[in-house]
């Protein structure tokens, strides 16, 4: 994939066909590293299916043969000397997936983050009914958004809606261009 924005698209699109209320997105860059982490409380794996994952020959659709969002993901963080960790549990009292990468910023083949403000945005339309918290923390600072809170303030208004949908891009970008003038 050409930008990471994508990779956390496809893999956060895995938590909700496996049952998330919530998935938590964290990108924290600190000096060259950016490490990215997408957990959920979907029904998890099981260590067999664990096993598996990272080969791109393996997949739970029936639509393809394959499957390419984990293994080239840990190709780009190999590529740039990181490395992907996932840790699941399908255990009926404790279940959910974390997906761990690690990346260097400095390396030549690193994949740039890309338009991560628009894949926030297309989750949260695409899945009203699931809750995202999204954490963007720089050396500058931090953008979150927690569609929990949204909840709380909107009182019942669907998080779909144009006007709803309008607002979150604009907080995004204001939030992100604070970073930059910091």
């Amino acid at each position: 994939m050409k930008e990471l924005s994508l990779n956390i698209l496809d893999i956060t699109e895995n938590s909700v066909k496996a049952g998330a209320t919530l998935t938590e997105i964290s990108i924290i860059e600190s000096g060259d590293t950016l490490t990215l982490t997408i957990k959920d409380d979907g029904c998890g794996m099981s260590d067999e299916v664990l096993k598996t994952v990272e080969n791109p020959f393996y997949t739970t659709r029936t639509t393809r043969k394959v499957g390419l969002g984990i293994p080239l993901l840990k190709m780009a963080a190999e590529q740039t000397g990181g490395e992907v960790k996932i840790i699941s549990s399908a255990a009926p009292d404790n279940h959910g997936t974390t997906v761990t990468a690690q990346f260097y910023k400095n390396h030549l083949d690193f994949t740039p983050l890309g338009d991560i403000k628009e894949t926030v945005i297309t989750l949260i339309q695409g899945h009203p009914d699931t809750d995202f918290l999204f954490i963007h923390q720089t050396d500058a600072g931090e953008v979150k958004l927690d569609t929990r809170e949204l909840r709380v303030i909107l009182e019942g208004v669907p998080l779909d809606t144009y006007e709803v949908i309008v607002w979150i891009k604009e907080y995004l970008n204001e939030q992100y261009q604070l970073l930059v003038n910091i």
